[in-house]
């Protein structure tokens, strides 16, 4: 190319250039910028999920080393909405799963420092964004997430709707220290060579159940067995399936009758996704102080009525003399906002 056909080409270019409106060329500029950003991302060389019982967290490791958990790997480790809304905050770049005002005190130095989000690139096939591009964070802070809400707890900050996550941040932090403990000792005696692949994960599994079951067994199985023998139904223990009805059984012998408006308050706070399902029990919902203890009272009064009659007719008819529903007087406090 000569001088001249150059100098054509490069007046040619600032024709075109003037001729772009402001928003043009300011969108020009930014998929440049997207460009140059993305060339940058860092790209994962292995992916997975860890399956603990019926969670399922996302992870990956990068070209360097580091270990992330996905954003929404950190949002189901913790008990939280599996389809997170929030990412980082635009004020502080502190990220959504510790968004709340009322734990911001127990955020530690070390973890305000580490939790800035990595954006790297899946392996091909694993899903993600645009050009198979995720969002994560290094897999260290998850034991300094769990602490600020095991402090928060323990200083009597957690609102009532939290307790679940503290619950679950307990749970990990024992289930961290044990697997910790096995994964030093085969990496010591060589035994990880020839250990099943997925034996730590397994261990961790089994003692996350063990953990988080006692805690969420507030309904007593006698409850149910109940209910089965008082319809005259065949009883094959809690192991089994229950008839769909016995959901609606519980939403009426326990929530409408429990106080005053709290299973309007409840499914408020607590809906159904667009899959029916919803992201805790409502009991999760009841404060420690107020909303567990009259619950646990209820079903002692239930439980008698249960036990006092040999049909369903009979006992019905008793409850709704007894414990009748009640919709039209002030809620029960719940010991915080949600």
């Amino acid at each position: 190319m000569n001088d001249a056909e150059e100098s054509a080409k490069a007046k040619g270019g600032h024709a075109r250039a003037e001729a772009l409106t402001a928003e043009e060329r300011a969108e020009i500029a930014k998929r440049g910028a997207a460009a140059r950003w993305d060339a940058n991302i860092p790209r994962a060389t292995h992916y997975g999920e860890l399956k603990l019982g019926e969670i399922t967290i996302p992870c990956a490791v990068l070209q360097d080393g580091t270990r992330l958990i996905t954003q929404r790997g950190m949002f189901v480790a913790l008990g939280r909405h599996k389809n997170p809304t929030k990412g980082q905050d635009p004020i502080d770049n502190k990220p959504g799963f510790l968004a709340a005002s009322n734990i911001s005190p127990f955020i530690s130095n070390e973890l305000e420092r580490s939790w800035t989000p990595v954006r790297f690139r899946l392996p091909k096939g694993s899903g993600g964004t645009r050009g198979n591009i995720a969002i994560g964070y290094d897999a260290k802070i998850l034991p300094h997430v769990c602490n600020v809400f095991l402090d928060a707890k323990e200083q009597g900050k957690l609102l009532p709707n939290q307790e679940h996550i503290a619950q679950s941040c307990k749970a990990l932090q024992r289930g961290f220290s044990i697997v910790g403990i096995i994964a030093l000792i085969d990496e010591a005696t060589g035994y990880q060579e020839v250990r099943d692949r997925d034996a730590l994960r397994q261990i961790l599994e089994a003692y996350l159940r063990h953990e988080l079951a006692a805690w969420v067994k507030r309904f007593p199985d006698e409850f149910y067995k109940e209910i089965y023998r008082l319809r005259g139904w065949p009883w094959a223990g809690m192991g089994k399936n229950r008839y769909s009805v016995v959901a609606h059984y519980t939403k009426d012998l326990i929530y409408e009758r429990l106080a005053p408006g709290v299973l309007e308050e409840m499914e408020q706070r607590n809906p159904k996704d667009e899959r029916g399902n919803r992201r805790a029990a409502h009991h999760q919902w009841l404060s420690e102080d107020l909303g567990i203890p009259k619950l646990q009272e209820h079903f002692a009064a239930v439980l008698a009525l249960q036990r006092a009659h040999d049909n369903w007719d009979e006992f019905y008819a008793a409850m709704q003399k007894a414990l009748p529903k009640r919709n039209d007087v002030p809620l029960l406090q719940y010991g915080g906002t949600s």
